[in-house]
């Protein structure tokens, strides 16, 4: 069985959960390559299954990304497949997840050709209440070009918003959670929709700190174990996903991202099912646990 490891160039020497996967891959008999998305010297039918892991540039070049998946979902099995990638590559699939009742941060979303003040203001008084609030694109990773602000901020947030649009991005415009300085995130690894493990991320978003130049943001990790709440929110959020994209049985990973409300309640900040990390170095079996699962889902 081969499966080849879906990188980026720029990613080979940042993604952590390459080396630990290729090494449980290999001691279950599964051949697995570390290959960046955009070789073209690649010929991707040649593989049993495509499995996507940092193809962290993506953000930039999503028609070439998404051409890519559909000739490759062509030859051979890709891992997430088509359907999904094309939907989760988008945040507006939090406002879908929010109609089928799965609690969500509450978001808004300002579109290419809007203007900028109008939509920023509507939104400030809507959340009256929110002291800071974030502004990041709708196709993004990494918290590439995302940005916390404070209420008093609103000039420099507006101008970082037109500028999204300017460039043909949807904005996504969400309260900043409190809580998040302190009890960080909460990451939700499945595996064939099995929970695997958990970790706590430590606020990304700072305050007066510019978007990143980099690949990704710097993160802060620490194993956790998920509350009972917290593992309730995710397994509804993935439930609910035959109702985004008709697909039918578990997905071969997702990670759900999880901060707590004002109220305390745990609310989906994220929906990872393209090219999450799936942090292996935090749990010592979820490598194997993952391998395992691939082998025989493919087998």
């Amino acid at each position: 069985m081969k499966i080849a490891l879906v990188t980026a160039i720029a990613a080979f020497a940042l993604d952590e959960d390459l080396a630990p996967l290729q090494a449980a891959l290999h001691a279950n008999g599964v051949e697995a390559p570390i290959l960046a998305w955009d070789d073209t010297s690649v010929s991707w039918a040649r593989f049993d299954a495509v499995l996507l892991r940092s193809p962290w540039d993506y953000a930039e070049r999503l028609p070439e990304f998404l051409a890519w998946a559909e000739r490759t979902g062509e030859k051979t099995r890709l891992l997430n497949p088509l359907p999904v990638i094309r939907h989760n590559t988008d945040k507006h699939y939090l406002d879908e997840l929010r109609r089928v009742d799965v609690p969500v941060v509450p978001s808004r979303f300002a579109e290419p050709g809007d203007d900028a003040a109008k939509a920023l203001e509507d939104f400030l008084t809507e959340f009256a209440q929110a002291a800071e609030f974030v502004a990041k694109p709708a196709v993004g990773a990494g918290s590439r070009d995302a940005q916390r602000y404070a209420r008093a901020q609103q000039p420099a947030a507006e101008k970082h918003v037109a500028r999204l649009l300017s460039e043909n991005r949807s904005v996504l415009l969400q309260p900043y959670m409190p809580s998040v300085d302190e009890a960080g995130e909460t990451a939700l690894m499945f595996f064939d929709g099995q929970f695997s493990h958990a970790i706590r991320k430590g606020p990304l978003l700072r305050r007066d700190e510019g978007p990143t130049e980099l690949l990704f943001a710097p993160e802060q990790i620490t194993a956790r174990k998920p509350g009972k709440d917290e593992l309730q929110v995710a397994k509804a959020a993935l439930a609910a996903l035959p109702k985004l994209f008709g697909n039918k049985g578990a997905l071969a990973y997702a990670r759900v991202d999880l901060i707590r409300d004002e109220s305390g309640a745990p609310v989906l900040l994220e929906l990872e099912l393209t090219e999450p990390s799936l942090f292996f170095l935090y749990d010592a079996k979820a490598a194997d646990k993952f391998a395992k699962s691939l082998k025989k889902r493919l087998g």
